[in-house]
């Protein structure tokens, strides 16, 4: 029973407990049934997602666009997962398995005259502390330098100025490549990538970071170490309202109150008492599957708006409650996040129980049968290797969405519009 380890439930809270804890709500394997690449079809207790988001986010990219893959000197790409192959784990890998993704891709091209999108492979995120913490110092000059290797090589991108080009940024603040958001905010996007299409994990409306026609993905959350912690279809959902982390980041926000902006904060200090939340800072090993065993999994931000608890929530059908004001969501034109999650403005964090209790049981349930939806999981992901559906294809649907260019990206004679030398002195250094 929820809160048992707090003591006795409170009368109203055990009424709930009692009428959402049936076996009417879907067990964690419904949510879970396709995580192996198996094919095998969810097929009970889902429900069809409806309109155009279910059909988007069927979508096959295949036919609808061409890439080219501009082979770009190890130095910016593979040499740098040699060097640390902690790369291939954290929540920004994205932009490495994309690149392995495109290399064997039914849209890639090797002749770039044909091509609707061009790809540079870029790492920006490889540059790694001790403590595994990517450090987004040296990623402009890198950037930097791999834009002026192609333009000098490739006449493409002289063409457009980088119009119909596509970069992944999936750090912190994407392109701004800063990890703290007032610094982030400061530098802005870097001068060079601001005609070009950015996929990055980072999304806030009216944000500096975040340009116009940007696509917004999914971080990386390793689909094996999921598939490994899969429990017994018919587990029930004992815990209610679930969230490990960090609720005060007193390393870099000694005086408290900026980290989060203050929501995780009011988290803590409103219901760590409380016997519906099951909330610590302690990382248990049975992370994944309390993630399974719970109705409600709490998404709010941290630095940054999102984190791969998002993920975490939809592949485990625990319905995602996203704290987060202005967040731009993962393929927000594919996924019904309106319907699937919960969103609690921050500035309510402490009415959260009330909020949450307060919700119809048959809309929990919906919830539950369209996050059990093969598709909404799919769309999640970074399998290797990819499967239909997935964020790759995900991201392949959002260009070719974009298509036809608009004739006004295409440069004419003696036009340009960015600006080589704009931005930080620091950036112009050689990388």
């Amino acid at each position: 029973m929820v809160g048992a380890r707090h003591g006795r439930l409170l009368p109203v809270a055990a009424l709930l407990v009692a009428t959402c804890f049936s076996p009417l709500l879907l067990p964690p394997a419904a949510a879970v049934d396709e995580l192996d690449g198996s094919g095998r079809e969810a097929q009970r207790n889902t429900e069809r997602i409806s309109g155009s988001a279910g059909d988007v986010l069927e979508d096959n990219p295949v036919g609808k666009l061409k890439v080219f893959v501009y082979d770009l000197p190890s130095k910016y790409n593979k040499r740098l997962v040699t060097k640390d192959p902690r790369c291939l784990n954290h929540m920004f890998a994205a932009e490495i398995f994309m690149h392995r993704f495109l290399l064997s891709s039914a849209v890639r091209t090797v002749n770039p005259e044909e091509a609707d999108w061009f790809y540079a492979p870029v790492y920006t995120t490889c540059d790694l502390t001790r403590a595994g913490l990517p450090l987004p110092f040296k990623s402009p000059r890198m950037m930097r330098s791999a834009i002026q290797f192609i333009s000098k090589r490739w006449p493409f991108w002289n063409r457009t100025d980088g119009g119909d080009h596509f970069f992944v940024a999936p750090h912190d603040f994407a392109a701004c490549f800063h990890y703290q958001e007032e610094n982030a905010i400061a530098r802005g996007i870097l001068p060079l990538l601001r005609r070009a299409t950015l996929v990055q994990t980072f999304g806030q409306k009216n944000h500096v970071c975040l340009k116009e026609g940007s696509i917004t993905i999914p971080p990386f959350a390793p689909p094996q170490k999921m598939q490994a912690h899969l429990i017994p279809p018919d587990t029930p959902r004992s815990i209610f309202i679930y969230f490990r982390g960090l609720f005060y980041d007193n390393g870099n926000d000694p005086e408290g109150g900026y980290y989060a902006r203050g929501a995780r904060a009011s988290l803590w200090e409103n219901f760590k008492n409380n016997p519906l939340f099951d909330i610590s800072t302690e990382h248990p090993a049975t992370y994944y599957e309390d993630m399974q065993r719970s109705v409600f999994c709490l998404c709010p931000l941290g630095w940054a708006p999102w984190s791969p608890r998002l993920v975490e929530a939809v592949v485990f059908g625990c319905i995602p409650v996203i704290i987060a004001d202005d967040i731009v969501l993962p393929f927000a034109d594919a996924i019904p996040w309106d319907e699937i999650g919960v969103f609690v403005d921050e500035e309510d964090v402490p009415k959260l129980d009330s909020i949450l209790t307060s919700i119809p049981i048959d809309d929990i349930l919906r919830k539950q049968r369209l996050l059990a939806n093969p598709s909404m999981k799919k769309a999640m992901l970074f399998p290797q290797p990819a499967q239909p559906r997935d964020a790759f294809h995900q991201i392949l649907n959002g260009l070719a969405r974009k298509l036809p260019h608009p004739e006004t990206i295409y440069l004419q004679p003696g036009e340009k519009h960015l600006n080589w030398t704009a931005g930080p002195v620091g950036d112009l250094k050689p990388w």
